[in-house]
């Protein structure tokens, strides 16, 4: 695990994109395709800014990239809470991906049934070749989840599927998650976490006793390269450096 202590945000946003571009240019120069998965939530629009404009822009192979969700909220494609559209607002409109390479996780049918779909789509990708997701974006909430593996709830102990529904009684709400087991296949994982208010949960996940069920975020063990990408102020309860 590499932790990557930032200044502020958009310093965090910046190393964050120059790691990612110089990780996709090494890629494709031993592969043909670039398969990413995207995180929802504000930590990303900074980062997506900057791979949607100049030297990222042009620099990137965008028709080589292949785009995945680590998770998504059962809300239509046009609400503003919906992952898939804040991403293609602020990445995939202004950017040369194929339509048919941009995989969303849909919500305009039941979420077992589209959670399934999804799983389909993976298994055509990753499952056979010994294939791995090339790079998994994730954040981290206030208390400890990621994707939507949320504390307490069951899926934080799903063990054979790659993808699945779930009811958030908190948010009264379904969402659409990859799993553990999915994510822990990626060649690279990077979490995106900044704020004061995420330095509690930093630091149990880093730090504290290994206890998944309340904070999921410790789930994450990928087989490949994992980094943390953190403002000072997410770092700030951290007693050593990594």
């Amino acid at each position: 695990m590499k932790l990557h202590i930032c200044k502020d945000s958009n310093e965090l946003s910046k190393q964050a994109a120059v790691w990612i571009g110089s990780s996709i240019k090494q890629t494709l120069e031993k592969q043909d395709r670039f398969t990413l998965a995207l995180s929802g939530g504000s930590t990303p629009q900074k980062l997506h800014g900057l791979l949607s404009s100049y030297p990222y822009k042009e620099e990137i192979d965008w028709s080589k990239i292949h785009i995945f969700w680590g998770d998504e909220r059962v809300v239509p494609l046009e609400d503003d809470r919906n992952n898939a559209k804040m991403a293609f607002d602020t990445l995939l409109d202004k950017v040369d991906v194929p339509m048919e390479q941009i995989h969303i996780m849909r919500t305009d049918i039941d979420p077992s049934e589209a959670a399934a779909e999804y799983e389909k789509i993976i298994k055509k990708y990753f499952g056979s070749g010994g294939h791995k997701l090339d790079l998994l974006l994730l954040g981290m909430g206030d208390d400890g989840h990621t994707l939507s593996l949320f504390p307490g709830t069951p899926v934080v102990h799903e063990k054979e599927k790659w993808v699945t529904s779930l009811f958030l009684e908190s948010q009264d709400m379904y969402r659409i998650t990859l799993t553990a087991p999915f994510a822990n296949r990626s060649a690279r994982v990077a979490f995106l976490t900044a704020g004061k208010s995420k330095a509690p949960a930093l630091k149990q996940v880093l730090e504290g006793d290994y206890d998944p069920d309340h904070f999921p975020a410790q789930l994450i063990k990928p087989v490949g390269e994992l980094h943390w990408f953190v403002d000072k102020e997410a770092a700030s309860q951290l007693s050593r450096t990594y």
